[in-house]
């Protein structure tokens, strides 16, 4: 087995981990856990996929739903011995965005898409899953978060094409890439790691009806 299929196989695990972790919290029952964990473990692949127009990776190999359901179960028997799922949820998923975000790349530049591409699918890859888990189970979207999270798999994806066109081999491209956008969005959640945020409010309904914007009744 290559670096990147075991980083295939262990980005799925432990993001379909988390949409289990999300099932948990809701205390649903074991099929919504399966639906939840295969739903965010392949979501971002899925996406990416259809996006490069490629077969679908799960389509061609069930063993990944088999991890997704294998993860379902093992949350589902062991979620109550957590102290804090919520936050257990939070540094699964970023090892999850660490391995897809190196993933996503790897999968555009093998089948001759450029650099570009290939950040861009790595994003995706890292990051769509995740937000499908938190939109279905009504958890607080890991995008509205303050600290930094679609920057850390820009990192990883950025760092693992660099590496690539600079003939490094894939192995050491996959460690470091997968270093880099855990690094980041591990600071993100232990130091508050943040980029500057907008502080220019649009005008009130009043300001608007005073320039004329809004008719006043």
């Amino acid at each position: 087995m290559t670096m990147i299929q075991l980083f295939n196989y262990a980005g799925i695990f432990v993001f379909a981990a988390t949409g289990a972790l999300a099932a948990s919290r809701r205390q649903l029952d074991i099929i919504a856990f399966v639906f939840l964990a295969a739903v965010t473990g392949i979501g971002g692949g899925t996406l990416r996929d259809l996006i490069l127009g490629v077969p679908v990776f799960w389509v061609k190999d069930p063993g990944n739903l088999m991890v997704c359901a294998a993860a379902a179960i093992l949350v589902y028997f062991s979620a109550n011995l957590l102290e804090s799922r919520y936050r257990v949820l939070l540094w699964l998923d970023a090892l999850g965005l660490a391995a897809y975000s190196v993933i996503g790349a790897a999968k555009s530049l093998a089948l001759g898409f450029d650099s570009t591409i290939a950040i861009v699918t790595g994003i995706m890859t890292a990051t769509f899953g995740g937000i499908l888990r938190d939109i279905i189970s009504g958890e607080p979207s890991v995008l509205m978060r303050r600290e930094i999270y679609v920057t850390a798999a820009l990192a990883g994806s950025v760092t693992y094409t660099v590496l690539h066109s600079v003939a490094v081999g894939p192995e050491v491209s996959a460690l470091v890439a997968a270093l880099a956008a855990f690094v980041v969005r591990g600071g993100a959640l232990y130091f508050g790691w943040a980029l500057p945020t907008y502080h220019k409010p649009g005008r009130t309904s009043e300001e608007l009806k005073r320039d004329g914007y809004i008719k006043s009744k």
